[in-house]
């Protein structure tokens, strides 16, 4: 019988990151990777494509993420020396599909970056119109890459009161819209009736729901950056992986719940795409701050994830590193045991996708903000087969680190990956998302591409 590698857990002293996190930073960081912009304005263009009947979109859509959370967990916990999840595909797949997860990963959270300080300049530039948008921008990713570089307590401590914003602004969202749907605020009585009302709960057809997961699941990933974070925390794998899922499952709570209250209390053909639902139903309500209350929050979600993009990055990339597929100075750290070679890195390229955005919006910038449409559903599908052949090598060599298991192995696990190859499916047929799929495509091939060249010159090296 063999024994279980878990080549990362050894002799690595020298590029130990610090264990500073808490498991309050790490439960709020999860809250904080999902819950942004993706929700409180994004959910606009579900909402006023599908009807009502958005709430089914993302509840199939969490309910996708939370399979792919569930396997992770599971790894997590087998192999408590792997330390971010790119790794876990390393372990199940190969050497190529770790370098394939992580690049791809780290390439998502760099355009992620710069669309979320565009995003949050705009904001501020609507309240300080003197500044142009990407000086504001460029502000703002100054300040948080400094936040970064401080220590990972100073991130997580960010983060926790970011995200803490985040969850009471939807807690109080749920409280007060439920109050008004059932009738007990609203003067005409139960608002309820506004899921039927207008041409019916799903007006464009059952296609469109699950047409709809495509344009929602996107605005449900991040609640994998726990486990990055795992790394950096006193608390142990154990802990972290169960309550990664914990905390998942009231996330999706929290969507699925937003969703309904807005569709709810406001006639779902009066939302229009690119502003906040949100704002609208708080109007409704008769709230005449909504508007300004909800570009404060935004404001503060768009920061927590520019500022976890940039935590997110450097991990990724000092991950790499110490496997040989990053510049090897990635992997030295700071005195503040952060990578912060590596910050600086994801920085410097998030700068040059925030230039390309005024320099060439309609080209560069629209082929990055395209090519990344896909790449969490390609990682996703990536991870959940690393967690197949993991899970026969689990039981058949040692079944007792399998402390945790994937629900309904492996019929789990074959429906999270016919899910998502579901979605790519749609977005093929979708004429909207067909530049998101192919451009993604094209990436990941060029990173195929990247390994064989890394491997070639390995090889004459």
């Amino acid at each position: 019988m063999t024994t279980l590698a878990n080549p990362l857990s050894e002799d690595r002293a020298a590029d130990q990151l610090s264990r500073s996190l808490k498991s309050r930073h790490v439960s709020m960081i999860t809250f904080g990777g999902i819950i942004g912009a993706g929700l409180f304005v994004g959910s606009s263009t579900a909402i006023s494509t599908i009807g009502p009947a958005a709430v089914l979109s993302y509840a199939l859509a969490g309910f996708l993420v939370l399979l792919v959370m569930r396997m992770i967990s599971e790894m997590a916990i087998a192999l408590p020396g792997v330390q971010t999840f790119p790794d876990f595909a390393r372990e199940g797949i190969g050497n190529w599909a770790g370098f394939l997860v992580g690049w791809l990963y780290w390439y998502f959270w760099v355009v992620v970056i710069a669309v979320e300080a565009i995003a949050g300049a705009k904001i501020i530039c609507a309240w300080y119109p003197q500044f142009a948008v990407w000086q504001v921008g460029v502000v703002l990713m100054a300040l948080l890459t400094a936040v970064n570089l401080l220590s990972a307590r100073s991130y997580g401590e960010f983060e926790f009161w970011f995200a803490s914003v985040k969850v009471v602004a939807i807690i109080v969202f749920i409280l007060v819209a439920g109050a008004f749907a059932t009738g007990i605020t609203s003067p005409t009585g139960s608002t309820f009736g506004n899921l039927t009302a207008h041409g019916g709960f799903a007006p464009a057809g059952v296609t469109a729901v699950f047409a709809g997961v495509a344009t929602t699941i996107f605005s449900l990933c991040g609640a994998e950056i726990a486990t990055l974070a795992a790394a950096e925390s006193d608390e142990g794998v154990n802990t972290i992986a169960r309550m990664t899922i914990s905390v998942s499952v009231r996330i999706l709570v929290f969507f699925v719940l937003s969703i309904l209250m807005i569709v709810a209390v406001v006639p779902w053909n009066e939302i229009k795409v690119g502003v906040s639902p949100f704002a609208h139903a708080l109007r409704t309500m008769g709230y005449p701050a909504a508007d300004l209350v909800m570009n404060a929050i935004v404001l503060v979600a768009v920061l927590s994830c520019l500022n976890s993009g940039i935590y997110i990055t450097s991990r990724a990339m000092f991950g790499l590193a110490r496997n040989g597929d990053a510049p090897a100075s990635c992997v030295t750290l700071s005195k503040a045991r952060v990578p912060a070679r590596a910050i600086l890195i994801a920085s410097l390229f998030s700068y040059a996708a925030l230039a390309a955005s005024v320099l060439s919006p309609d080209r560069v910038f629209n082929f990055l903000v395209n090519s990344s449409g896909a790449i969490m559903l390609f990682i996703y599908m990536l991870i959940a087969i690393a967690q197949l052949r993991l899970r026969t090598r689990f039981e058949a060599e040692a079944p007792q680190v399998l402390k945790l298991r994937m629900w309904f192995h492996p019929y789990g696990t074959w429906a999270a990956i016919a899910g998502m190859a579901g979605v790519l499916v749609l977005m093929g047929l979708t004429a909207s998302h067909q530049v998101e799929l192919w451009a993604s495509v094209l990436v990941t091939a060029g990173f195929a591409v990247g390994y064989w060249v890394k491997l070639r010159f390995s090889q004459a090296a």
